[in-house]
């Protein structure tokens, strides 16, 4: 082979089984070698490829990135090179490196410094090499079925996901969507491993990434038992399958997950439809035959309830047909509710939404003011059903108070689409209390958020009363600053309660009950 090398300029390998019989022979060029291509052929978990590749370096290099990439990816025994004397052709040192067993748990070195996922063998030249490959690769495979076994034990049956984020704009702008994300993840009940994050001057059309951080995203994925990968950004059908192509995972993005979790909360009928609604229209232009499709992974679990367990990309003629239907029934829905509305405004009641961005507090204030049970918990969307319950008001005044679905930023456009009849509700509505989360540090950002929702669904003239919950989190400075930051804003006061602390809530009804005055008051001026 070093002959041979030195000869032609390039490199030359060939990868051995365990037997030592020579399965492939590749010819390079003088800086690198292509490894073949094993299509998707799988690597059991608990072993190696059973094939070893050694090839020569003509340029006095020791084992590169390149080489450990393809050692890590490919799963492959071990990665030898052979340094080329360039003045006899004779090989020189040789340089080997090995995969770790690991179970992802502990990846991080005692300064902190992530450890390496390889081993690297005692140099030597040919002559002096006296490794048992045999009795070393049968340790390291019974290694790493044991602490699979280990780590599978201590498992759930939760997914396991790495976050990825991608921007050609501010870091510190994708750290804070990075972060919600993370959020997000935790909402869908799944166990996040990992979060990266790459800055480019634009964003690669076909993998998203930059094919270096892709591998080193693929042998991460590896080393921690990765099931899935999440993008916080919204995946072209082309892009899914490219990413699918490179890895056996699944691979979903913001909007699908955002998607997931609405599945998971549909209780009703109406909350299920909208949900599998919105699902079909995020999934259409992504069903395409063959096994790289889009969908081809999403058999189940995170990214793959409801319609996603049956097998849709066979018939999208089908999958339109079921369209039809439920835009069908969500427009009977919407009509039922306006019925309900007319009902009501004939009692001559105002309406009053809680509307704010998901997680802020709607549903506990709205227990708190009116002495409900409506269901209310510390996640991302734990309410997708409409309420609406009486509250009185002092002065003896009488209000509709309606709890919302909440809002996120980059909300999916099928979801907002599908859910039209829930919030249609907000429509009727003379007044709108922003709930607003005052202790998350992206605050000022989040009311941007829903302000934003609300002017694209034409909900933006209704009048508004901002109200900072779980302002007890917050010192007084804190909060003074805030509500500053509000008024230059959005040129409005706002009130500071704690929805869990009846006793906090006396000026925000005082503030409601002058607010629906004041309309009443317009509205009665008008008539006449």
């Amino acid at each position: 082979m070093s002959e041979i090398s030195n000869e032609t300029g390039r490199q030359i390998g060939v990868l051995l089984d365990r037997k030592g019989r020579v399965e492939y022979v590749m010819v390079g060029n003088a800086k690198a070698i292509e490894m073949p291509d094993f299509g998707r052929v799988r690597v059991g978990t608990d072993r190696f490829r059973g094939l070893r590749c050694v090839h020569t370096h003509l340029q006095g290099e020791k084992l590169t990135q390149d080489d450990l990439t393809d050692l890590a990816l490919l799963r492959l025994d071990l990665m030898s090179i052979v340094q080329v004397d360039r003045a006899t052709g004779l090989p020189g040192v040789v340089y080997s490196a090995h995969l770790l067993p690991t179970n992802g748990e502990a990846l991080d070195g005692e300064d902190g410094a992530e450890t390496q996922p390889y081993e690297y063998l005692e140099p030597g030249i040919p002559s002096q090499l006296d490794v048992d490959f045999v009795a070393l690769i049968n340790s390291l495979e019974s290694e790493m079925a044991r602490v699979r076994q280990t780590a599978r034990t201590r498992r759930t049956n939760r997914d396991r996901v790495i976050l990825v984020g991608v921007t050609a704009g501010y870091i510190d702008e994708a750290e804070e969507s990075m972060a919600e994300l993370e959020e997000l993840a935790t909402s869908a009940d799944v166990v996040v491993l990992d979060k990266i994050i790459q800055r480019r001057p634009q964003i690669d059309p076909k993998t998203v990434l930059g094919r270096g951080k892709l591998e080193e995203l693929l042998i991460r994925s590896m080393r921690v038992g990765a099931d899935m990968i999440v993008f916080d950004t919204e995946l072209s059908p082309a892009q899914v399958r490219s990413l699918s192509e490179a890895t056996d995972l699944k691979v979903i993005d913001r909007p699908q997950l955002i998607l997931d979790i609405f599945a998971q909360r549909a209780q009703s009928r109406e909350g299920k439809l909208q949900v599998e609604l919105a699902q079909l229209k995020y999934l259409l232009p992504r069903l395409v035959v063959g096994q790289n499709s889009a969908f081809s992974r999403l058999a189940g679990g995170i990214g793959g309830r409801g319609p996603g367990e049956t097998k849709l990309e066979t018939d999208r003629r089908r999958v339109r047909d079921r369209i039809s239907q439920l835009e069908k029934q969500v427009d009977d829905l919407g009509r039922q509710r306006q019925e309900r509305r007319k009902v009501r405004t004939q009692k001559h009641l105002p309406v009053v939404s809680l509307v704010g961005y998901t997680n802020a507090g709607k549903s506990t204030l709205l227990n708190t003011l009116t002495r409900s049970e409506v269901h209310a918990e510390k996640r991302m969307f734990a309410t997708l059903d409409p309420t609406s319950r009486r509250l009185r008001l002092p002065f003896e005044q009488e209000v509709i108070i309606n709890d919302t679905v909440g809002f996120i930023r980059d909300l999916p456009a099928p979801l907002v689409a599908a859910f039209r009849a829930t919030l249609e509700e907000i429509t009727d509505s003379d007044l709108l209390v922003h709930v607003v989360d005052a202790s998350n540090p992206r605050a000022v950002q989040q009311i941007q958020s829903v302000d934003k929702i609300l002017a694209d669904l034409g909900l933006n003239s209704i009048p508004q009363i901002v109200v900072l919950n779980k302002s007890d989190l917050l010192s007084g400075e804190e909060t003074e600053e805030l509500q500053r930051q509000i008024r230059l804003d959005k040129g409005v006061d706002s009130v500071a309660i704690s929805a869990i602390r009846k006793d906090s809530l006396r000026p925000l009804t005082q503030r409601i009950g002058e607010r629906v005055y004041q309309h009443a008051e317009i509205e009665s001026v008008g008539t006449k």
